[in-house]
């Protein structure tokens, strides 16, 4: 459980608003909650465009590559219906996702507003934070209808949602476990961190490039161990 501190590496001392990815962020990867959902969106566009498993789980991937949701890249390239989708797609079990009191802890503790901003919906956000123990912890979840499903990594969902909370981005973190939402934060003044998975971690679902820890100058700090990171912040 290393922090790998990059050259960009400052101070979170002036933080006052925290802003947390949802999905293998407030999690650990290895509960392997997104997998379920990525089976379930891989079978969403093979109902959608009748393609096999393999040949609908490749465009599935572009689509999340190229347009920051899978669900972006349906609705630009298929018309879907964006409730229909996100309904189907978080029919899941989240008993792998446990509860961790040291982290809710300590995400309570910090000096300062405290949100979500997730690219799936606020139903899939309540549950998770049933799961964990942190119902009450953020003052606002903002998700992917309330980014009118423009997702991460674009600037317009990061500028709607601190218009909507007047978030002055040079007061505030953004954690996420892609470094690429973390470009527009830094470019905004953000102090960004990526949280990433164990270095042994594998998964026959998860391309290469998701797992990828940055280096680059919008990232940071990069942690796998977020509590311990947020209890001994610089």
């Amino acid at each position: 459980m290393n922090d790998l501190a990059p050259p960009a590496t400052r101070s979170l001392s002036h933080v006052t608003d925290w802003v947390f990815d949802l999905d293998n962020t407030l999690y650990p990867r290895t509960c392997n909650l997104f997998a379920q959902i990525d089976t379930r969106i891989t079978n969403y566009v093979m109902d959608v465009t009748q393609l096999d498993f393999d040949s609908a789980r490749s465009l599935q991937k572009t689509y999340y590559r190229d347009y920051g949701t899978t669900l972006n890249g349906l609705m630009t390239r298929h018309e879907i219906d964006p409730d229909h989708f996100l309904t189907s797609v978080h029919a899941i079990d989240y008993s792998p996702v446990i509860a961790h009191p040291d982290l809710v802890d300590t995400i309570r503790a910090l000096p300062g507003r405290k949100f979500i901003l997730t690219n799936g919906d606020v139903g899939h956000a309540r549950s998770v934070l049933r799961q964990l123990g942190g119902d009450d912890l953020f003052e606002h979840v903002h998700d992917i209808r309330a980014m009118t499903y423009v997702p991460k990594p674009h600037k317009a969902a990061y500028d709607g949602f601190f218009a909507l909370h007047g978030i002055d981005p040079s007061r505030a973190a953004m954690f996420d476990d892609l470094e690429k939402n973390l470009v527009v934060p830094h470019e905004v003044g953000m102090t960004t961190v990526q949280v990433v998975a164990a270095e042994d971690y594998a998964h026959e679902q998860v391309e290469a490039w998701e797992l990828g820890r940055a280096a680059g100058p919008h990232v940071h700090h990069v942690t796998d161990d977020l509590a311990r990171f947020l209890r001994e912040r610089p």
